[in-house]
């Protein structure tokens, strides 16, 4: 699989890098029908309707792009980018604790519902899934990137096979990398992919690890990589008993920008999950993350090549799927 990227760029910390590439699919015969331009001819203002409902939706709620780029994460690792995350019922991925805190399900069925009276039985709900996450991180501030479509929608789900698909906040750098290889991604795109955590929020469930709560519900921090000062803003939002529902931001900086800000959080032992700050400890990964946190532009660019094979990470084509009418229920 070949790629050739083009960056074009203007000087602005928040400007969008549009990055052309030029996918060659020579690895894999399943990939015949995955181009470029896919809907051109069938529904050629399949990204214009999708893009414009994700920016409408973000309008009235900014937290929605960081929900649709994790929505893309879950959907991708497991099963691969086929929208299996979005089936409902008995024993779906939906029904798994690592699901259930998801968001921007209404997004994509808004644009479905669209895209069903333009172009009824055309667009793929796999395909709104990985434009939406794209057309959001666009929207964020971040770079715009060139997708291929033409994926087909799954038809299994199953909730048993999320957890060992899904990164935990806990993991330590060797079961990420077990995990991303498994994937077809490499050290790099784990460093680059992270950076998603520059936008989103996060439940306090998924971090109160790192704090140990004594006899009387005080809460003190026992994970000592992690800034004292920081610390004590997350054990003030999120103190014991706190609500399921509470959430802070990823990025406690410029939370709803798509920028490099997270690297330099990271360097600033500030890095919200388990799992961020082990890219700083580990030596394989801290000059990539300086490298990021110096170069806004640079880590844009690694955006672009990593994002393109999380979107193709196991996808179906062709007789391998169908197109669902309702993105909850397959036929």
């Amino acid at each position: 699989m070949e790629t050739k990227i083009t960056v074009f760029s203007s000087t602005s910390n928040l400007c969008t890098l549009l990055i052309l590439v030029v996918f060659s699919f020579a690895v894999s015969p399943s990939h015949a029908s995955l181009s470029f331009n896919f809907y051109a001819v069938s529904c050629p203002g399949a990204e214009f309707m999708v893009s414009n409902t994700v920016r409408s939706a973000s309008s009235a709620d900014p937290t929605i792009p960081g929900k649709l780029l994790r929505l893309l994460f879950h959907d991708c690792f497991v099963e691969g980018c086929d929208s299996s995350v979005l089936l409902q019922g008995n024993g779906t991925e939906r029904t798994d604790p690592a699901n259930t805190s998801l968001g921007g399900f209404s997004v994509i069925d808004s644009a479905k519902r669209v895209l069903e009276i333009f172009c009824p039985g055309t667009v793929s709900c796999a395909d709104i899934i990985a434009l939406a996450a794209r057309d959001a991180v666009a929207i964020a501030g971040g770079p715009s990137v060139q997708i291929p479509t033409g994926r087909r929608d799954g038809r299994i789900s199953n909730a048993a096979n999320v957890r060992p698909n899904i990164v935990d906040t806990s993991f330590t750098m060797d079961e990420m990398t077990k995990l991303f290889s498994s994937k077809g991604l490499s050290l790099d795109d784990l460093v680059t992919l992270s950076g998603a955590h520059t936008i989103g929020l996060a439940h306090c469930n998924a971090f109160s690890d790192r704090f140990r709560q004594d006899s009387k519900g005080k809460l003190t921090l026992i994970d000592t990589s992690l800034d004292s000062t920081y610390a004590e803003e997350l054990m003030k939002k999120c103190p014991a008993g706190a609500s399921t529902s509470t959430t802070v931001s990823n990025d406690p900086e410029t939370a709803l920008a798509f920028d490099n800000q997270y690297y330099t959080n990271l360097l600033a032992h500030r890095g919200l999950f388990q799992s961020d700050s082990v890219l700083v400890k580990d030596g394989r990964t801290r000059k990539q993350v300086e490298a990021f946190a110096n170069d806004q532009e640079s880590f844009f660019r690694s955006w672009g090549e990593s994002f393109l094979k999380l979107t193709t990470i196991g996808v179906k084509t062709d007789d391998e799927g169908e197109i669902r009418q309702s993105c909850s229920f397959a036929h």
